[in-house]
């Protein structure tokens, strides 16, 4: 029996290493699940998490990223007062920040389709669909993992990046979707390695202030309908 219970921790602001060790954590307890499952025949349900949180900033770098992406030196990212990690997540080099919601699913891909390609075109579907519910259209470029909007001159530019990691098919990491940002953090790095792209966010677009809590609320039902999944609020 497949378990589409999706358990939803909204754990607000975290510093980057507490929110990898966090993640860490759950996911090695869903495979070490999985392997006991396997050993011994079990029949326990693997749990499927989706972590909500907003980052202090920083720059991280995926593990096949180009390090050559980060304009700043170590003396000039201190100064910003910006950190810097290398991370096992796949993709190139983006910002987290205040004003992003950073979205971390943790799941057992088991228990809803074994298709690593499926599930990101899934992430991205979930972005598409809840900027759709603010007038914006949001779409994908072939060979480019993200999603991407057109600014008012024609412009392409990325509101939404995607990163992950798997294992024995639970994901971790994720995406992070551009609310209120300050746009200049970009400005000291060639995001995900695009250089002839830039990046934008849902307040830029709209020329108003967004309520987040609002765009968490559709983001959720958005994740729930392309997954077919029930998100359960976990408080523990």
């Amino acid at each position: 029996m497949k378990n589409k219970k999706i358990l939803l921790r909204d754990i607000g602001k975290s510093s980057i290493l507490d929110s990898w060790s966090y993640q860490e954590d759950i996911f090695k307890k869903i495979i070490n699940q999985k392997i006991q499952n396997r050993l011994i025949n079990n029949k326990i349900e693997t749990k499927n998490y989706l972590i909500i949180t907003e980052h202090d900033p920083v720059y991280t770098i995926g593990k096949s990223g180009n390090t050559s992406n980060l304009l700043l030196s170590k003396n000039e990212l201190k100064k910003k007062g910006i950190d810097y990690l290398k991370t096992n997540r796949g993709g190139d080099i983006t910002f987290h920040g205040p004003g992003q919601i950073m979205g971390y699913p943790i799941i057992d891909l088991d228990n809803f389709f074994t298709d690593i390609n499926m599930y990101l075109r899934k992430l991205e579907e979930v972005i598409i669909n809840t900027l759709n519910v603010y007038d914006i259209e949001g779409f994908t470029i072939k060979g480019e993992t993200g999603v991407w909007v057109k600014d008012f001159d024609g412009s392409t530019k990325k509101i939404c990046a995607f990163g992950i990691r798997a294992s024995r098919w639970v994901t971790m990491h994720g995406f992070c979707l551009n609310i209120c940002p300050e746009l200049d953090y970009f400005k000291y790095i060639i995001p995900c390695g695009i250089k002839d792209k830039g990046v934008t966010s849902l307040r830029e677009l709209k020329k108003n202030d967004i309520d987040m809590d609002k765009v968490k609320s559709i983001l959720f039902q958005k994740f729930e309908e392309s997954f077919e999944a029930n998100l359960i609020v976990d408080t523990n």
